[in-house]
């Protein structure tokens, strides 16, 4: 059986998901029981633990073939990371205790980035959990494109507003599906020690092509519009954000290309999901209900 946090999320429903199309036993580490309900339906065993207690999430842990962790995302964190700190000891106690047979843990590309960003989180992850004493996996993300699923209302106006700079510069992305599909797989592998796995799309998308892309399923043009950079934090600070520095600088690792994979994913894994195909997913799920 394996344990898979984040089930309610998009990547641990996706890795879900794969492991059950395999026929694989599947507990589903929860909040709420409630929430498990919808998995308890599939046939799911369903264990209640909060990411920060890492007593109940030792016991979810216990006896597991493998484990898919993964940490909350903080998009605003306090600075030095706090939030993520306290989760990274909660989940390491808790694997530590448990001893599962491996464990796949959802990383990012950048979580080795040498400068100050809001990627650092993940490295702090990595580094605490390269000392348990099971193999360990860090599957490092691309940009998720679904990020783009806050623009819809706006493509649908005409335009993009784009952080990602200069327009025409392809950015390594990558479908949420395709994270989950890559992460079931890699707890079904057998492997030693620590292994980094880093996974992209096949093709590289700019921002420009993000719009080219929104304008074929909405068949009218879009256009991406590169927001001043001097802007960008009294526009985060307007939607509420009281730290936006670190995510200012992770946009700066991308845009200046310092947050990427070594030889620009050469040894990456590629996923099958285009731009494309992931754009008309959003638009589908945006559309109201009649």
């Amino acid at each position: 059986m394996y344990a898979v946090t984040g089930i309610t999320g998009k990547v641990g429903a996706a890795v879900a998901r794969s492991l059950l199309s395999a026929d694989q036993l599947v507990r589903a580490v929860v909040r709420d029981r409630d929430k498990g309900a919808p998995w308890a339906d599939l046939g799911c065993d369903i264990a209640v633990a909060d990411l920060a207690d890492a007593g109940a999430l030792a016991e979810a842990f216990t006896g597991m073939e493998g484990v898919f962790a993964m940490l909350p995302p903080v998009f605003d964190p306090a600075p030095g990371f706090p939030e993520a700190r306290g989760f990274i000891a909660s989940m390491c106690t808790a694997l530590a205790a448990a001893k599962p047979k491996k464990v796949v843990a959802l990383s990012t590309i950048g979580a080795d980035a040498p400068n100050p960003n809001l990627l650092n989180a993940l490295g702090l992850m990595e580094d605490a959990m390269k000392s348990l004493p099971m193999p360990v996996a860090f599957l490092r993300a691309a940009w998720f494109m679904e990020n783009a699923a806050w623009d819809v209302a706006s493509a649908r106006q005409g335009n993009i507003h784009s952080y990602l700079q200069p327009l025409d510069r392809p950015v390594p992305m990558i479908a949420t599906d395709d994270v989950g599909r890559t992460a079931a797989a890699l707890l079904q592998e057998l492997w030693q020690d620590r292994r980094v796995v880093e996974l992209e799309a096949a093709q590289r998308v700019s921002p420009a092509a993000l719009a080219d892309a929104f304008a074929k399923v909405l068949a009218q043009p879009v256009r991406a519009q590169a927001v001043p950079r001097d802007r960008w934090e009294s526009i985060f600070q307007a939607q509420g954000m009281k730290n936006p520095t670190p995510r200012m600088q992770m946009l700066d690792g991308f845009n200046a290309g310092w947050i990427d994979f070594p030889n620009r994913g050469a040894n990456a894994r590629k996923g099958g999901i285009g731009i494309d195909q992931a754009v008309a997913a959003m638009i589908q799920r945006d559309r109201p209900s009649n």
